[in-house]
């Protein structure tokens, strides 16, 4: 068996275009200039036949029908095993109110994103005696779908916006921000769309994966206070940039990686368009700019 992925969605929280976003790149896709994305998930199989899916987008109907593996196979039959929520934003657990209708399904988080879930009643909505909720504990494999087995593990990033105190930690090391190892045949792969920064344990980690799907919200730092659509650096918003000195192309320099994705993309990067001179420097360095519907297989 191989690990086959499909990006559902590339771009980070808001999609692309954004809905009350008129930067150029929103512009450029409402034009139909460059494809539009919608929010980051990912749909991952071992035989192709059985699927999980990692984050519930917003976006998440969408999604499942613009995929056709993902389609009901009978009445109530879904090839959807599972679904795993890397972290507690809005843009990885909103789309599981939209998955409440009563389809059997495993819910998988750590234990701290059970505990954020549960605290609001909402999630209610998706009823716990047909949805199980699976606390999965850190470094600990487990079945994600047949013939697919999956770990969690810390990445440094920071709780959920909605969870915010006053004093704000943006590379905290826990429960509430985890990359997943995924595993089947052989071939390892990784899904890591938030993380704050590449330590060397995580670097070592990553060395000599058949794939890698990782943050690539911002190309650099400053982006949204330089485009005029925020105050936020990257790092205040948990994410690594891509470019400069402690971005994510250095930081994967030197490792041994079959295939490196950027996924979780903001509306501002100008990765996202074809042709722009910071997508070629990406490209250049061995990475592939995410799209929907893309597959990859490892």
């Amino acid at each position: 068996m191989t690990i086959r992925a499909r990006i559902l969605g590339a771009a980070a929280g808001g999609g692309l275009p954004q809905w009350n976003c008129g930067c150029p790149n929103c512009n450029a896709a409402r034009a139909g200039e460059i494809p539009p994305q919608t929010q980051s998930s990912l749909a991952v199989s071992a035989n192709g036949t059985d699927w999980a899916i990692l984050n519930a987008s917003p976006d998440i109907r969408a999604q499942l029908a613009a995929t056709p593996e993902l389609h009901p196979t009978g009445l109530r039959d879904m090839p959807l095993t599972s679904v795993l929520v890397t972290n507690g934003d809005i843009d990885h657990v909103a789309g599981l109110l939209t998955l409440r209708e009563m389809q059997p399904f495993a819910l998988f988080a750590t234990p701290g994103i059970h505990r954020v879930l549960a605290e609001n009643p909402i999630f209610n909505a998706v009823n716990a005696a047909v949805v199980p909720r699976k606390p999965i504990a850190l470094d600990t494999p487990f079945e994600l779908a047949p013939g697919l087995s999956a770990t969690l593990f810390a990445v440094p990033g920071k709780v959920p916006l909605y969870l915010e105190g006053e004093t704000v930690q943006t590379d905290v090391i826990g429960e509430q921000t985890v990359g997943v190892a995924l595993q089947a045949g052989g071939d390892t792969a990784y899904y890591i769309p938030g993380c704050a920064l590449l330590p060397q344990d995580l670097r070592a980690r990553l060395n000599g994966a058949s794939l890698v799907f990782f943050d690539g919200t911002l190309w650099r730092d400053d982006e949204m206070i330089r485009a005029g659509l925020g105050q936020k650096t990257g790092k205040r918003m948990g994410h690594m940039s891509m470019s400069g000195e402690d971005g994510s192309l250095a930081a994967f320099d030197g490792l041994s990686i079959g295939q490196k994705v950027y996924v979780h993309m903001n509306n501002t990067n100008p990765v996202l368009r074809p042709g722009a001179p910071e997508r070629a420097q990406a490209e250049a360095a061995g990475w592939t700019i995410g799209c929907d519907g893309m597959e990859v297989t490892s």
